[in-house]
């Protein structure tokens, strides 16, 4: 795909100056366009953006700062290039606050123009892409995407809503696996923080000997390899979150310091004698019962009680299975491009088989195994024969054994899968998703037709989100 070219508007009341930048911009990467008048150029900004103005400082009808001013209620990112014949200080500050990217004073070079103005043009991409870097990031964690319609999910979903925008400290609860770092990143980007980092870390993984260099920073000379100031964990989390994973595997030393700082709001580094002013929020996870491991004596009853503001439990699997079929249709879209394969769904065999089993591994185990259905599968819908062969004896089962795609029973199989499918999307279609009157449309009982599109995973209507109070 071709890259676009980037647009500029040269504007300046002299026409041969006008006509230098314009051979001078006749550049394969760039479609110029010039105007003599400020007033006309603020016409044509009106119309269409443009990616880069380069701008006459003094011009009868209005400056090139004003220009630019104006110019930015059009386009806030727009950059400006200001060429001038008489240039200072002062006026050069001016515009580089009013978003000029540099100053180029005349008499100047044609290469000097077209340096200026492809770092210029370079600075704009920065922008752009790291404004498409921060959407995706924040489309990434939407609570709109967390996959679910249970009712444990709705609430959840709920209770998420109305304490992201709030900088209380959460403690998330819950069995590995089920998603608390997600929750977490769920949290931070419904905050007012989302602008600014969220740090994760996990307790279990913090090398005892270094925990507190890792978390605090140190300064040089501390210890022995300490060759320069490093900024910890905490204070590059300044403004943001701080996501303590599996916080009950602190050690005590680091949960004394960590208990002054939710307290002080300030750290100190490693060998320094500085304190420093930390803004941060914090969501601790554990997968441990954290009354029994305060009863116990590993874990300090003040900290458990400041970290412990909110406790949100995020249920297991085994407590939403009428979750499976969207976790499993999502994780099927989500694989089959990385493993190159063209699947369609999965065959109601296969789902009741995933829907019994216990998932101790909860969602990331869900996904391991799609995943590594998805590797090895040969044909269009991912079946019984494709999943762990342990997985049957779990349930109460026999393993399946190897299956023949090609024959007749298969071919029904997915035959009737597809009819079923399309069926039943376009009565749910027909219907607005309720389920009640489409039951009587395919002269169906309730229940009956609910068994059907958990099979076949498809949605009716979303969870309706508790209001904020």
């Amino acid at each position: 795909m071709k890259t676009p070219k980037a647009s500029i508007l040269v504007i300046d009341d002299e026409p041969d100056m006008l006509e230098v930048c314009r051979e001078t911009l006749l550049e394969p990467a760039y479609r110029t366009e010039t105007e003599t008048s400020a007033l006309k150029a603020l016409e044509r900004l009106r119309e269409k953006s443009f990616d880069l103005l380069v701008v006459d400082l003094r011009m009868p009808d209005m400056d090139g700062i004003q220009l630019l001013r104006r110019a930015r209620q059009y386009d806030p990112d727009i950059l400006g290039l200001i060429i001038t014949g008489h240039p200072t200080i002062d006026t050069a500050v001016e515009a580089v606050k009013q978003g000029a990217f540099d100053y180029l004073a005349k008499p100047f070079t044609p290469d000097q123009l077209r340096t200026a103005v492809g770092k210029a043009l370079a600075q704009r991409r920065v922008y752009e892409e790291n404004r498409a870097l921060r959407k995706q990031l924040q489309r990434s964690y939407e609570v709109s995407d967390v996959v679910g319609q249970s009712e444990a999910i709705g609430e959840l979903l709920g209770l998420v809503r109305k304490i992201g925008p709030t900088d209380t400290n959460v403690l998330l609860l819950g069995e590995s696996g089920t998603g608390k770092e997600l929750i977490a990143r769920c949290i931070h980007w419904q905050s007012l923080r989302r602008e600014y980092p969220m740090v994760p870390i996990d307790c279990a993984a913090l090398p005892e000997t270094l925990a507190e260099a890792e978390l605090f920073g140190y300064e040089k000379g501390a210890f022995t390899g300490a060759a320069a100031r490093t900024p910890g964990l905490l204070e590059i989390a300044n403004n943001g979150t701080f996501f303590l994973d599996e916080v009950c595997e602190l050690p005590p030393n680091l949960q004394v310091k960590l208990l002054r700082v939710l307290q002080e709001r300030q750290i100190r580094r490693v060998g320094g004698r500085r304190q420093i002013d930390v803004d941060i929020r914090v969501i601790a996870a554990t997968n441990r019962d954290l009354n029994e491991a305060v009863a116990q004596g590993v874990f300090r009853e003040d900290l458990f009680y400041r970290l412990n503001t909110i406790t949100i439990r995020i249920p297991p699997l085994r407590e939403r299975a009428e979750d499976i079929p969207l976790l499993v249709n999502h994780f099927i879209r989500k694989f089959e491009h990385p493993c190159r394969k063209d699947v369609k769904g999965i065959t109601p065999q296969a789902l009741d088989l995933l829907c019994r089993y216990p998932w101790p591994g909860n969602v990331r185990e869900l996904s391991n195994v799609v995943e590594r259905a998805l590797t090895l599968i040969q044909a269009p819908y991912l079946d019984v024969c494709d999943l762990p062969r342990e997985m049957a004896v779990t349930v109460g089962g026999q393993p399946a054994p190897l299956q023949d795609h090609s024959s007749f029973a298969a071919a029904k199989r997915e035959a009737i899968r597809f009819f079923e499918e399309e069926f039943l999307d376009k009565l749910l279609s027909q219907c607005s998703g309720n389920v009640s009157r489409a039951a009587r449309e395919a002269n169906l009982t309730r229940s009956s037709l609910q068994r059907l599109l958990r099979r076949h995973g498809l949605k009716t209507q979303k969870i309706r989100v508790p209001p904020l109070q």
